[in-house]
């Protein structure tokens, strides 16, 4: 089975409808203005390295919308199939490792308004990424990565060449049913007044025919219960991608160099739309020559709150 992926650019574009409803109400140009702050904030120290395929500023244009600070907004984030392997928002929570090996990683993203740059307050964001070696809770019987134990052989710390063969085993096609009830590497989180949410995980892993990747879903119009987050409706379903220069850094070191399994660059991949951070090209901070001790990932996700983009129907 094969994913399937469309893009919407994540670039200067016109208004959208003002009249239409508004499903979540962010402050104004002071609200925006702090969190745009706090997401500055994330700046290289010494000795490390920014990987990142592309700018995430957008270019500013004397007909561009912005926000009423100024700030020149963004077209919506690119929209790519859920895959099969996505399980409803029920583990509310910041740390999803539950223990896992890797390379410990800080994800930050922001989300906001497309049309005005606004954020978007009381979002529910899920995140849901295989482990080092590919396999992903749930659906560990079903997903193939580099195998439950870690396999012998020769690190593929090189560029394959040519394209992979076969589909992506789940890598795409339509929702399975879980298969176990291990739940590691998700998990959501409300996005705070500023837009922004954190999540403690690890860098993934690969498997055949994806290159490295997380997914992600924006919900809003539900509510918290005690099962979770429930109701609304979800305006956003993208995959957040990996820039080479740090896939092939984790490659080097332990458990991602234990595992055998052909990987599939940035290029070579069927779903990434190519486009940078409008795309979901993460912005990735780490020490060269040390990414082992970890990396921060940061992104902004330019929404449309009215919108219903599920992830089922590409």
């Amino acid at each position: 089975m094969t994913e399937q992926q469309s893009s919407n650019g994540l670039e200067p574009r016109p208004q959208r409808d003002m009249t239409r409803r508004r499903v979540v109400v962010a402050g104004g140009a002071a609200v925006a203005a702090a969190g745009l702050g706090a997401a500055a904030a994330t700046t290289a120290a010494a000795g490390e390295t920014s990987a990142s395929a592309s700018s995430a500023t957008p270019s500013s244009s004397a007909s561009s919308p912005s926000s009423p600070s100024g700030e020149v907004c963004y077209r919506l984030t690119s929209e790519t199939t859920e895959g099969p392997y996505y399980i409803d928002a029920d583990k509310i929570r910041k740390d999803i490792t539950e223990g896992k090996e890797g390379i410990p990683m800080t994800l930050r993203l922001k989300v906001i308004d497309s049309d005005s740059c606004e954020p978007v307050a009381k979002a529910a964001v899920d995140i849901w990424h295989c482990d080092a070696l590919g396999l992903y809770s749930g659906y560990e019987s079903s997903s193939s990565g580099g195998g439950g134990t870690p396999p012998t052989g020769t690190p593929p710390t090189g560029t394959p060449t040519g394209t992979p063969t076969g589909g992506p085993p789940g890598g795409g096609g339509g929702h399975q049913d879980p298969t176990d009830d291990k739940r590691y590497l998700r998990g959501t989180q409300l996005t705070d007044r500023h837009g922004f949410v954190e999540f403690t995980t690890v860098f993934p892993g690969w498997y055949r025919g994806r290159c490295v990747h997380i997914h992600t879903k924006v919900h809003v119009g539900g509510k918290m219960t005690d099962s979770g987050y429930e109701g609304g409706h979800t305006c956003h379903t993208g995959q957040l991608f990996f820039a080479e220069e740090a896939v092939l850094d984790s490659a080097k070191v332990a458990p991602y160099n234990t595992s055998t399994t052909e990987r599939t660059t940035l290029d070579e991949d069927g779903i990434y739309p190519g486009n940078g951070a409008q795309g979901g090209l993460l912005k990735l901070k780490y020490r060269k020559g040390k990414i082992e001790k970890g990396v921060v990932g940061s992104l902004t996700l330019g929404v449309d709150p009215d919108a219903t983009h599920d992830g089922t129907d590409l």
